[in-house]
C-alpha cells in the first residue's frame, strides 16, 4: 500500500488535506452542508490556520511523528526526520529510514492552534528519560 509515490506524490498531501477539510467542517458544519466552504472567508481562514501532525505506525509496534520527509536519494524506503517525545532528545535531529513494507498505517491529525490539547500526546518510539532504549 505505502510506497515512494504515496509519500512523495499526492497520497500524503490528499490525506493531509482531507484531515484539514474534516477539522474545518467540524467547526463550521453549515459551510460543509451548504457546499460553500471554499467561499466562506471565516471557514477558509480557520482551515488555513490548521496545523497537522503526521504519525507513522510500524508493524513492529513502534510509532513516530514525522516532522519532515528527508530526501536522501533512496526510493526503496521512507527517510524522514522524526520528532522525539523526550525533551532530552529534542536538541538534535533524528533521521529515520523505514522500509515501506514495515509501515502499518499513517495518521494525520489536524487541529487549530487555539484548540490544541494542553497535554502532549505521547507517541511511542523513544523511552522517556530512562535510557533503556525504545518502546
Amino acid at each position: 500500500m505505502f510506497n515512494y509515490d504515496w509519500f512523495h506524490g499526492a497520497g500524503l498531501r490528499r490525506q493531509t488535506e482531507e484531515a484539514k477539510n474534516r477539522c474545518a467542517a467540524r467547526k463550521f458544519p453549515e459551510a460543509r452542508k451548504s457546499k460553500k466552504g471554499n467561499g466562506d472567508a471565516e471557514y477558509q481562514k480557520y482551515k488555513d490556520e490548521l496545523e497537522t501532525r503526521t504519525i507513522l505506525y510500524l508493524k513492529d509496534g513502534l510509532s513516530y511523528e514525522m516532522r519532515e520527509i528527508a530526501d536522501i536519494g533512496i526510493s526503496s524506503a521512507l527517510a524522514f526526520e522524526c520528532t522525539p517525545v523526550d525533551e532530552n532528545y529534542q536538541v538534535g535531529a533524528y533521521v529515520i529510514v523505514v522500509p515501506f513494507e514495515d509501515i502499518a498505517r499513517v495518521e494525520v491529525f489536524a487541529v487549530h492552534p487555539d484548540e490544541k490539547p494542553q497535554e502532549n500526546i505521547r507517541i511511542p518510539g523513544f523511552k522517556a528519560a530512562t535510557g533503556e532504549g525504545r518502546d
